[in-house]
């Protein structure tokens, strides 16, 4: 899962930098891409703490584990 969350996170800077390129080109107007890359920043904190419940229930079987 962790695996995953990461990929998805790449994937939003992927994302970001075609929200920006387009709105270089004139593909997408300046309030679309603001509030886009608003949605986009959201987005990327509700990833970011995902992956660090996952990381810390990693680590507490980890520790778990390792207690025996």
């Amino acid at each position: 899962m962790a695996r995953f969350t990461r990929v998805a996170m790449g994937s939003a800077s992927e994302l970001d930098y075609h929200l920006l390129l387009s709105r270089d080109l004139g593909l997408l107007k300046d309030d679309e891409y603001q509030r886009t890359s608003k949605d986009l920043t959201e987005v990327r904190k509700m990833l970011t703490s995902l992956l660090n419940s996952i990381e810390n229930e990693i680590d507490v079987k980890a520790k778990a584990v390792a207690k025996g």
